[in-house]
Parts: C-alpha cells; sequence; structure tokens
C-alpha cells in the first residue's frame, strides 16, 4: 500500500491509499485542479480511484467535494449525516450529485477495489465525525483526524493498526498563551474539538501494539503548533515505548507529503 497526503489542516485536507490496481481518497478539502496537477507530477492515474470517503462535513475536508466526484464519476461515502449536512451548506461544491451519494454508517465495512474499510466514531464538534480503518493485503492503517478524545472504540483500532494516521493539533502552552478567544481555546482543547502534541504521544503509547511500523501526525495547527514541536513530543512518548522501532511523520498542512510505502513485515 502507498499514502499520499496532499494537505493536512485547516487550509485543506486529503488523503490517497492506492497500489498498482486501485486507491481511495479520503476528504476533498483541496481543488480539483490541483489534485489534477498533483497527479500528474508524481505520474498518478485519476481513474484509478475506487470512492471518496468524507470524515465530517467541515468546510476544509468537503469544500471541492461535488468538483472532485463530478469530474471523475467518484461515489461518496459518508454518514446519512454528513451527507444531509453537505447538501445544506452554503457552497455549492459540497453538493454532491446524488447518484453520486452512498452511505457509510459507523461500524460498517464496505470493500472499494483491493481496500477494505470500516467506518467508527469519533468526537468532534461537527454533524457526525467518521474515522477509517483501511486494510489491504497484510497492511491496517488507522486515519484519526478532527478527534477530541480517544474513546474506547478508538483505541480498539488503534490496538490493530500496523500505521497509525494521527491528529495532532495544537501545543497547550501555544494555545493558552495564543491570541484565540477564550470561548475558542475551550472548544478547542474541552474533548469534542481537537487533540494536543501530548495527547496524541500518550494514547499512541498507551494503545498501540507491537506491530505499530509508522505514525503520521495530521491537522497541525498553523496558530497553536509548530511541525518540529508536534515531532520532538510525540516523538519522545513514542521511544519510551517502542524505542526507534516506530517511524515517525509530520504531515505538511499545504503541500503533498509522501508518497510513503506502507509495508507490514511480520
Amino acid at each position: 500500500m502507498n499514502f499520499i497526503s496532499f494537505g493536512s489542516g485547516s487550509s485543506g485536507n486529503c488523503y490517497y491509499f492506492f497500489n498498482e490496481r486501485s486507491g481511495i481518497m479520503i476528504d476533498a478539502g483541496v481543488s480539483f485542479r490541483r489534485l489534477k496537477r498533483d497527479f500528474a507530477t508524481y505520474g498518478l492515474n485519476l481513474s484509478r480511484i475506487d470512492g471518496l470517503l468524507l470524515t465530517h462535513d467541515h468546510a476544509d475536508h468537503v469544500k471541492h467535494v461535488a468538483k472532485v466526484s463530478g469530474q471523475l464519476g467518484l461515489n461518496v461515502y459518508s454518514t446519512s449525516a454528513v451527507h444531509r449536512a453537505l447538501s445544506a451548506l452554503r457552497f455549492d461544491s459540497s453538493h454532491v450529485e446524488p447518484r453520486h451519494v452512498r452511505f457509510l454508517e459507523q461500524g460498517e465495512c464496505i470493500e472499494l477495489g483491493d481496500f477494505k474499510v470500516t467506518a467508527f466514531r469519533v468526537p468532534h464538534d461537527s454533524m457526525d465525525c467518521s474515522g477509517y480503518f483501511i486494510e489491504c493485503d497484510d497492511v491496517a492503517v488507522c486515519l484519526i483526524t478532527d478527534v477530541g478524545s480517544v474513546t474506547d472504540e478508538i483505541a480498539a483500532y488503534i490496538r490493530r493498526c500496523s500505521h497509525l494516521i494521527i491528529e495532532a493539533n495544537y501545543d497547550k502552552e501555544m494555545l493558552e498563551n495564543g491570541k484565540y478567544p477564550k470561548m475558542l481555546k475551550y472548544r478547542i482543547s474541552c474533548g469534542t474539538g481537537h487533540l494536543s502534541n501530548v495527547y496524541c504521544g500518550e494514547a499512541i503509547v498507551e494503545h498501540a501494539s507491537d506491530e505499530l511500523k509508522a505514525v503520521f501526525l495530521c491537522h497541525l495547527s498553523a496558530e497553536n503548533n509548530k511541525p518540529a514541536i508536534a515531532e520532538r513530543v510525540v516523538g519522545e512518548k513514542i521511544r519510551t515505548r517502542f524505542g526507534d522501532s516506530v517511524e515517525l511523520h509530520v504531515l505538511e498542512r499545504t503541500k503533498i507529503s509522501g508518497p510513503f510505502l506502507l509495508i507490514h513485515n511480520s
């Protein structure tokens, strides 16, 4: 399995998983024009995408979903609550054509090309929010973004994965001492907002199994975090449990990270 992040953060989120035969995309917060350019740059084939999945209805994850879906003829998978929310959003670029709407409820598993995908509930202050557990051959990826806290259900999926993509949104001191109003600071840190660097690292140490091969930190805040801080804080936590056996990568906010080759050597 291969993995590319085309953007990770409030400016736009989009992740792509693929092998030589098929692929799946998660979120469409970057423009189709940019995706078309980046796919060409990396020699990737847009026609190999078997489906587009959405985590939730916030603009940085869905702003360009209608254009991407319409141009490529892609079915869009998400919960019924997210699809209802999309149709009510003010920008037309989020209004998916009814013929491309597909429902994937949390706890349900579907097959898209060579990929088996299971949605699970993630606490976040959106209409609904899903994480995804993605399996292909012997690789198991858990993707958790825009998550306020790690529930028992999330922890169970972390234990099963060989590769983890998880939010490290903010540094606690930067958030507390920053310019955000008090209400916004509370929203971010209250348990249905975002995950701090420390909480992220602790969740990995507590819940990941010895099968974990790599961690990718996603959705870093531009105002309340820095890549070097996230890498240091989470890295220190990981090394207390795994030593140097687990790779750690920080995904870029506004440009491509990868491609990464995901291999599970048992």
